[in-house]
């Protein structure tokens, strides 16, 4: 079992318009809405790949009922806290002509350490509870909360017996490292920011020297590679580059890396996994969702090497 800890999910709203024109009033030519958050598309990704998963996270009032409300009608197991402030929204406004992409991003319902305190003990329980054997910690920090809860709930994690994916950046990632997570995911701009060093192996090798163990590094079209704490670092990527949607591709990443670790899966293989759900996320026009039919195709075109 794998579970997927999203501390500040969200309801994602896209509107689809012909044209953003600032300052102007607009048709809605098409409205989706459903529930996101890191952590929440990781779980979505695995359920649709046959993983057994659990999310969790905070989800309050109205809209909170409605992300709950959306991942059951999707089949998406979950046990969230209670929380007193609102879920929060992120709006989305893709305009047709130009083929990109407006994003407003809520704050999120502001927490105090008491409701940090019980969401950490409630984490604690389920782990307990399903026996899981993978935690993943993804996304950013409602305010209000510390930047070092990440490195509370990967304590909380370990004394239940889970290893830890940590999927973060800036302050909140720096803040983590210290207790240890087993595997880290950063992309190669948040380990520059993170670290201040632009060079890969100097990047790794600092936030190492913070407390991390593994590290998996996503760079787009350039690949992926895992660099291991106990093992020659592997390189990984497609012989084709695609063109899509790359918002929801770390989290595809993300969900396989948990998968692999979950089944004691080989570094090798799992990294081969990564780069193909990820690869199968771009294809898709909403973060959350692969077809499997693209990941086997996918996948079958991935070369792996070692590195230095």
């Amino acid at each position: 079992m794998i579970i997927a800890v999203t501390p500040n999910a969200a309801l994602d709203i896209t509107y689809r318009v012909d044209t953003l024109t600032p300052h102007a009033s607009h048709r809605v030519t098409a409205m989706a809405q459903r529930a996101g958050g890191k952590g929440v598309n990781v779980a979505a990704v695995l359920t649709q790949l046959g993983h057994p998963v659990l999310a969790t996270g905070w989800a309050g009032g109205a809209i909170g009922s409605q992300v709950l409300a959306d991942l059951d009608a999707r089949g998406i197991d979950h046990d969230f806290a209670t929380s007193d402030g609102e879920t929060r929204r992120t709006v989305t406004v893709v305009s047709r002509e130009a083929g990109d992409a407006t994003v407003f991003n809520e704050a999120g319902p502001p927490q105090t350490p008491d409701s940090w305190r019980a969401l950490g003990e409630h984490l604690g329980r389920l782990v307990r509870a399903t026996g899981a054997t993978v935690v993943v910690l993804s996304g950013s920090l409602p305010p209000g909360v510390p930047a070092h809860g990440y490195a509370e709930l990967v304590h909380l994690a370990h004394d239940a017996g889970a290893q830890v994916i940590l999927d973060a950046d800036g302050e909140t990632l720096g803040s983590a490292l210290s207790a240890g997570p087993d595997l880290v995911k950063p992309n190669r701009a948040e380990l520059a920011a993170a670290t201040g060093i632009p060079d890969l192996s100097g990047g790794v090798a600092a936030l190492r020297a913070r407390g991390a163990r593994d590290l998996v590094v996503s760079a787009g079209a350039d690949g992926m590679s895992w660099h291991r704490a106990d093992g020659p670092a592997l390189r990984a990527g497609l012989t084709e580059v695609l063109a899509g949607n790359p918002t929801g591709a770390g989290d595809a990443c993300v969900a396989a890396l948990a998968a692999g670790l979950a089944a004691g899966a080989p570094p090798a293989d799992t990294l081969r996994d990564a780069v193909a759900w990820s690869a199968a996320a771009v294809l898709q026009p909403v973060a959350g969702v692969v077809d499997p039919d693209d990941v086997a195709r996918l996948r079958a075109q991935i070369l792996l090497e070692e590195t230095s």
